[in-house]
């Protein structure tokens, strides 16, 4: 064999040395997608909405707004497949109590449907959750004898908005407490065994009436603001704070 024929037959080998790793590499690579976690990707950052709005007299026993939110939930489930969207919305006969647990995109989309509504407010916002209140959404739809008995009392004492928010933060955990406890999936029959659980209807009024709550507009509006650089001191500044409870 002469020299050039070697030389030739080495570069074959190189090649075919070459391409067997790849090939090998490639093999690595499907078998590492393989193993991969399928939901590592659809894992979504939760955060929570809660939105209060008044409503009309004439409205009715209100199955017809829960069915609505119901039909609203079904198209954000076809539009937003792999961010379940959870929470618990409660009609008043004067008000009601919107919770929504899920993607930022949900509940941008949910601030925005809330232009339907007469004067809406949102109550919190909260980021980056660690867990759901929630396993599932659903509407129950109150009467003006549900809730606790001692509401008048509670609205004597509780006048700032800081305060009010609280109570109803500290109704809907424990309402999840006692959700997880009982092992039951809604929060529909654990409300009717425990009315103390709901949300006094006379602390929503309340805190529909308070200035300083923002309509969705008003939210979407700080929420989507630019950031202002400052060169001087190296500091990203947001041109409106927005605030989470």
């Amino acid at each position: 064999m002469t020299e050039g024929q070697k030389e030739r037959v080495n570069k074959m080998e190189d090649m075919k040395a070459e391409e067997k790793k790849e090939r090998g590499t490639s093999l690595f690579h499907c078998r590492m997608a393989q193993q991969k976690d399928p939901e590592e990707d659809m894992k979504i950052v939760l955060q929570r909405l809660i939105v209060a709005a008044p409503l009309p007299h004439d409205l009715g026993d209100g199955t017809e707004i829960g069915a609505r939110y119901e039909k609203f939930k079904f198209q954000l489930s076809k539009k937003y497949v792999c961010e379940n969207m959870t929470g618990l919305l409660l009609i008043y006969p004067s008000c009601l109590l919107h919770v929504i647990e899920s993607s930022r995109e949900v509940l941008l989309s949910v601030l925005e449907d809330c232009s339907s509504l007469d004067a809406p407010k949102v109550v919190s916002m909260t980021h980056n959750l660690q867990s759901r209140l929630f396993q599932q959404w659903s509407y129950k739809v109150l009467n003006a004898d549900h809730g606790p008995g001692n509401a008048r009392d509670l609205l004597e004492e509780e006048e700032s908005t800081e305060t009010l928010v609280c109570t109803v933060l500290s109704a809907l955990h424990k309402l999840a407490d006692q959700l997880e406890t009982s092992k039951k999936a809604l929060p529909g029959p654990v409300l009717d065994e425990n009315p103390e659980l709901i949300v006094p209807q006379k602390v929503l009024q309340k805190l529909l009436a308070q200035e300083d709550l923002h309509t969705p507009e008003r939210h979407l509006q700080m929420y989507c603001s630019p950031l202002h650089i400052s060169m001087d001191f190296g500091q990203v500044i947001r041109s409106r704070v927005l605030t989470s409870v």
